[in-house]
């Protein structure tokens, strides 16, 4: 019922939280995941109004490293289950690459946490968990925290 499986994360607990969902959908014949990090463009933009060109790359440069290590840790977690794994690190505006993904690959479900790293953002903005359940054409499951 979920053979494909799209889990976005930004490695927060409770996407941690949403992982052990994601784990458990094997049992409900899940048999691949896209494991997808954004890394937000609008935080990037706001860095590099505070930044020197050479603070802004060494900074861009070691995000993109621990995202690379993170979602590493998790497709291969992923991959001693016996899913397929793909991991996917994008740039841009999370909620718009998160349901650019999704139709991209039409996945049977897709599994967010409730809440990433910032709640104040969420409450002044919208979370973009929120966003996805609103405008994703495919099936969301939402992890509480």
């Amino acid at each position: 019922m979920f053979e494909k499986i799209l889990f976005p994360t930004d490695f927060s607990d409770v996407a941690h939280k949403a992982l052990q969902y994601v784990k458990q959908l094997r049992d409900a014949g899940g048999t691949e995941v896209v494991v997808l990090h954004v890394i937000d463009q609008s935080n990037l933009e706001l860095l590099s109004s505070y930044s020197t060109i050479q603070d802004y790359v060494s900074i861009e440069n070691e995000i993109q490293k621990r995202a690379i290590e993170q979602i590493g840790f998790i497709g291969n977690e992923l991959r001693q289950l016996g899913f397929t794994v793909s991991e996917r690190i994008e740039k841009g505006i999370p909620v718009r690459v998160v349901l650019k993904v999704a139709d991209e690959m039409n996945p049977t479900v897709i599994v967010v946490g409730s809440h990433g790293k910032s709640n104040l953002e969420e409450m002044l903005l919208g979370s973009v968990s929120e966003k996805v359940v609103r405008k994703a054409r495919h099936p969301v499951l939402v992890v509480k925290r």
